[in-house]
This record gives C-alpha cells, sequence and structure tokens, in this order.
C-alpha cells in the first residue's frame, strides 16, 4: 500500500515516509533551536505502532546519538516499560521539540525547558509523525508533551491516568516525564513515584487492549 504523501508547506516536497520525515527534521529552520544543536532527533520506532509515547526534547546524550530516549530518562523509561508489560520495540518513540534546548555551563550542557512559541514550531513535526504512525493511543509524558498535542497548557494532576480524547478522535494518556523521576532525592520517594509511573504505562496499555477487544 502507498504511503501516504503528506505536505510541508506549499514550497516543500511531499513526506511519504519516516525517512524523508527525519530529513525534513534535520533541514528544520522554524525555530531558533536548530543553531546550537547537533542534529534534530527524529522518532523512532515501527512504522504502524499502536502506542506512541511524546517526551519533551532530546538530552545531551539524544543530541549526540540522534536518537531519543538513550540517556539516563531512557534507561528509566525502559525499565518501567518492561515492569508494565509493554515492549519498547512495539512503541513508536518521539518527542514535542525536536532540538535539544540547552544553555552551557562549563563543559556540560545543561538542559533547558522549551517555551509555548518553541513547542508550538514543533508541533508541526509532531502532527506529521502521528499522521504517518496513526497510533491508537498517544502517551505525553509530561507537560510540554501534553500541551504539544492538546494545543494548550495542561496540568498533569487534573488529567494524569485518564483516558482522554485528542482532535483526531484518537486516545490520549497523560502521564509524567520519566526524569521527573531522576530529581527525587528520597529513595522512598523515588520508588513510589516510580511505582505510579509503571502504573500509568500499564493503564495505558490496558486502554489499548480494550480498543482493540
Amino acid at each position: 500500500m502507498a504511503e501516504p504523501a503528506i505536505a510541508l508547506d506549499d514550497a516543500a516536497p511531499l513526506v511519504t515516509s519516516l525517512s524523508a520525515l527525519r530529513a525534513a527534521e534535520n533541514a528544520c529552520r522554524r525555530c531558533p533551536l536548530y543553531a546550537n544543536a547537533t542534529q534534530a532527533v527524529p522518532g523512532e520506532g515501527p512504522r504502524h505502532a499502536e502506542m506512541m509515547l511524546v517526551g519533551e526534547q532530546p538530552g545531551d546524550k539524544e543530541d549526540l546519538a540522534g536518537k531519543p530516549f538513550v540517556g539516563p530518562a531512557g534507561r528509566l523509561l525502559d525499565r518501567a516499560l518492561e515492569e508494565a508489560g509493554v515492549l519498547r520495540e512495539r512503541v513508536f518513540v518521539t518527542n514535542a521539540v525536536k532540538h535539544f534546548k540547552f544553555e552551557p555551563r562549563g563543559k556540560r550542557r545543561l538542559h533547558k525547558k522549551p517555551n509555548a512559541f518553541e513547542i508550538e514550531r514543533c508541533r508541526w513535526w509532531l502532527d506529521l509523525e502521528r499522521a504517518i504512525v496513526k497510533p491508537e493511543i498517544t502517551v505525553a509524558l509530561g507537560a510540554t508533551a501534553a500541551r504539544s498535542l492538546f494545543g494548550k497548557p495542561v496540568t498533569i494532576g487534573k488529567v494524569r491516568g485518564q483516558p482522554l480524547k485528542l482532535p483526531d478522535g484518537t486516545s490520549a494518556w497523560v502521564t509524567i516525564h520519566p526524569s521527573a523521576l531522576l530529581r527525587i532525592q528520597d529513595a522512598e520517594d523515588k520508588e513510589r513515584e516510580f511505582r505510579l509511573f509503571v502504573a500509568d504505562l500499564r493503564g495505558a496499555a490496558a486502554l489499548l487492549r480494550k480498543q482493540a477487544a
């Protein structure tokens, strides 16, 4: 079956595959973040994945590798997915913002949260990813991802772990970003919040199975 043809803009060629989308993302100049990042970090996963996980933006490790969720937060996400019974190789993993936003601190590059303008400008690419992959459920990992998906600010505490609908009629599920767990210092608090995160992912998987039944 032919891939769907999706126009980038009036002057750009049609995007008909994830590989073409990656090339287009790396040529993106829709906001200034491209100037300091190593490269765009496209989504990764099966072309017809039923579940899509959307994070905030690439971190330092992801920016260098060109792959999403390969740093500390990614390893924590992998562990949570495994405990939730979700195979990472069967989900499509991406970010709301495709370039790493940071501020230099000596030799280190410290993560800096994308602003509303950057989220909105990069929403274009997330919409295209979703149009190509067509996931049955999209899981927003954190407030930036939720804002990109819904087009407005979302309070995580009010919607976390609830089945929601996106404008295109597909299902959405909102939880925290795994990086939030890395910032918790107390071991008991960290373990408790990790268990809640696993429960959120398990709930998203259960909703997907219910929809498929």
